[in-house]
């Protein structure tokens, strides 16, 4: 049976688990390095991603989640997940996992009360998703491996290159499971190719 992990660190991991249950797949907590190794996907949660980091570095986590998408193993990154996954971020010294070919900018809609909701057409996966964002990024600019699945107000807020994705918001804060479903048909495409 497919299995995806959700990074439990820090940030909505349960609502994150019941997205992905519901979408009819076996979704666990990752809060050891070793468990990786039973999963097929992985998702990076929102949270606050300098604690997010601070925390993959404790638990050993940093290169173990390169590796794992090196392989091909699907890593979908929502809110602060998406800040982790970036090659840049505007601003800062140094990057994170670097797995996206992407410079972000951080808290981009500003501070906590600049938290909204919007409807979104999202390329393959809905024409009417109602996205919820709360003190969160966009995407400046992406690399010619990327490519963009949502903007609201210009900015790029969903982005897809081959078997990672990311969103500026939070998809498990709705009752509307499908970019979770999206990811969920990623990872079954990709253990089906990674078998073969």
């Amino acid at each position: 049976m497919t299995t995806i992990g959700v990074l439990a660190l820090q940030g909505a991991v349960r609502e994150h688990i019941r997205s992905v249950e519901e979408c009819g797949v076996k979704a666990i907590e990752i809060k050891r390095m070793e468990q990786l190794d039973e999963i097929d996907g992985i998702i990076l949660p929102g949270g606050e991603s300098t604690t997010m980091r601070r925390l993959i570095d404790s638990y050993g986590f940093f290169t173990a989640l390169q590796e794992f998408g090196k392989k091909g193993k699907p890593v979908f990154g929502t809110c602060a997940g998406l800040i982790l996954m970036a090659s840049e971020i505007d601003g800062q010294e140094h990057a994170h996992l670097g797995l996206m070919d992407m410079k972000v900018a951080r808290n981009a809609f500003g501070r906590q009360v600049a938290s909204f909701e919007a409807e979104l057409s999202i390329k393959h996966v809905a024409e009417d998703f109602n996205a919820v964002f709360i003190r969160a990024p966009y995407i400046l600019e992406l690399g010619p491996e990327a490519e963009p699945l949502a903007t609201y107000n210009d900015r790029i807020v969903a982005a897809q290159q081959g078997h990672y994705l990311c969103t500026a918001f939070h998809p498990e804060l709705t009752e509307d499971n499908r970019v979770i479903q999206h990811f969920v048909d990623m990872v079954k495409n990709s253990t089906k190719t990674l078998a073969s």
